[in-house]
């Protein structure tokens, strides 16, 4: 069993977001970078069906330079080698990363290692997109399952069960084939001392890819959502402020009049 994990680096959630003076990046210089959580499920059930199964596993993430930091978080916890597919930081649409992630995987098929799982996270968790799984299926004309909840591997094949209505939907589908893992399907492992002691030495295959041509159409800018603003009202202090108190309960309907 070959599989191929693609992750995508991320801002930590919870930092403020701030735009680069031309509105066109977010700026990065004082957030922290993880894994989408989707994904990092994603890596756990890879390192799990290699270890009930045998083979090997592989996670790769689009991205510049300082990426390599997340493949080693994932090297980390099991999963058997990186790839960073090298740009020059620019943020890429799930169309152009599709397109990449493609081209490597046919690369490695006709190199003689062909995957026999594609594992994603269900969606990024910057962006939201739920397309680059879907596009890289349809792309390779490849099976596809999303929201996925529980993996077993069968011979030739793979069973995927999604939730739905309170129920669950189970998928048998061939492989070689595409699954999108919901956070969820898993808990994640933390890396143990020996795991990122290897993943510090383990060497990450780097291979430059082209930028995309300006997509039609073209981000014009981006823009941060209006915060919603909040008012403090001083009612008063001590006792006096007492009968301010119940006007304003009554007011609201907390008190009866």
């Amino acid at each position: 069993m070959n599989i191929l994990v693609c992750v995508k680096r991320v801002p930590v959630t919870g930092g403020r977001i701030t735009l680069t003076a031309d509105r066109q990046e977010i700026d990065t210089r004082f957030l922290g970078f993880t894994v989408s959580p989707h994904e990092e499920c994603a890596a756990e059930e890879a390192v799990r069906i290699v270890e009930k199964h045998g083979g090997s596993s592989t996670v790769l993430t689009l991205g510049p330079e300082v990426a390599i930091e997340q493949l080693r978080d994932l090297v980390a916890i099991g999963v058997n080698r990186g790839v960073l597919l090298e740009t020059d930081g620019a943020e890429w649409d799930a169309t152009a990363t599709a397109a990449a992630i493609v081209d490597f995987v046919r690369a490695r098929a006709d190199a003689g290692e062909p995957f026999d799982l594609l594992l994603f996270g269900n969606e990024a968790a910057d962006t939201g997109d739920f397309q680059v799984g879907i596009r890289v299926a349809m792309a390779l004309d490849l099976p596809c399952v999303v929201g996925a909840k529980a993996i077993e591997i069968g011979d030739g094949s793979i069973s995927v069960q999604r939730d739905a209505g309170g129920g669950r939907e189970i998928y048998e589908v061939p492989l070689p084939a595409v699954v999108a893992a919901k956070e969820g399907i898993n808990l994640p492992r933390y890396p143990s001392v020996p795991g990122r002691l290897r993943a510090k030495k383990q060497e990450i295959e780097r291979i430059a890819v082209t930028p995309p041509a300006t997509p039609d159409p073209a981000k014009v800018a981006l823009s941060v959502p209006v915060e919603e603003g909040t008012a403090v009202e001083i009612l008063g202090e001590g006792p006096e402020a007492a009968p301010k108190v119940v006007e304003l309960l009554q007011r609201i309907g907390v008190l009866a009049r």
